[in-house]
């Protein structure tokens, strides 16, 4: 009995955090209200603080829950003279998966003093700036290209890109966007 409880409120949680994801996303934080997450996630308005104490909680739960996904959903290629290569077009898949659009969605929010988002969002682009990084050790970087450094412009650039295809994907082809970096990044490092 108590396993059959443990299991439905795990995935009473699960559903909570996927649906104030995907409102997050598309509405922002402070524009998505308990009723919304409930209505999404067919759980009660009652079980949001009964799991996560308040609404800065439940956001919480949903970036931690972004920030497994990036540390754990991508795979660090091969080393080898193209694995940054390949990251790059991992990273550039990434950008179509729908919790992506959260980080568009909230950024606005998260450089507000005083926002709840802050220091969330640091965290966020930290596990971000990682992951691209690992993929940034694979490759033979010249002299005077520092990792870190390498890894903050990446991060920049694909923000950047996937921020202008989200406001006019019409006019912003991203396959051949990501195509660009690549091709510069190529010729930059030599690879």
């Amino acid at each position: 009995m108590a396993t059959r409880r443990a299991e439905t409120t795990q995935q009473s949680r699960q559903l909570l955090v996927t649906a104030a994801t995907e409102l997050f996303s598309e509405r922002g934080y402070r524009q998505t209200s308990f009723e919304d997450i409930a209505t999404r996630s067919g759980v009660s308005r009652g079980s949001i603080p009964w799991h996560f104490g308040n609404k800065d909680g439940l956001l919480t739960a949903v970036v931690e829950h972004v920030v497994d996904t990036m540390r754990t959903g991508f795979s660090t290629p091969e080393p080898g003279p193209d694995a940054l290569n390949r990251a790059l077009q991992e990273a550039a898949a990434f950008t179509r998966l729908p919790t992506t659009r959260l980080f568009i969605t909230l950024i606005a929010e998260a450089v507000e003093p005083g926002s709840p988002l802050h220091e969330r969002y640091a965290v966020l682009h930290q596990a971000m700036r990682d992951k691209v990084r690992s993929w940034v050790a694979l490759a033979d970087l010249p002299a005077g290209i520092d990792a870190e450094e390498l890894s903050a412009v990446l991060m920049g650039t694909f923000i950047g890109i996937h921020q202008q295809w989200r406001i006019a994907p019409d006019t912003i082809d991203l396959d051949a966007s990501y195509s660009t970096v690549r091709a510069l990044l190529a010729a930059g490092l030599g690879m």
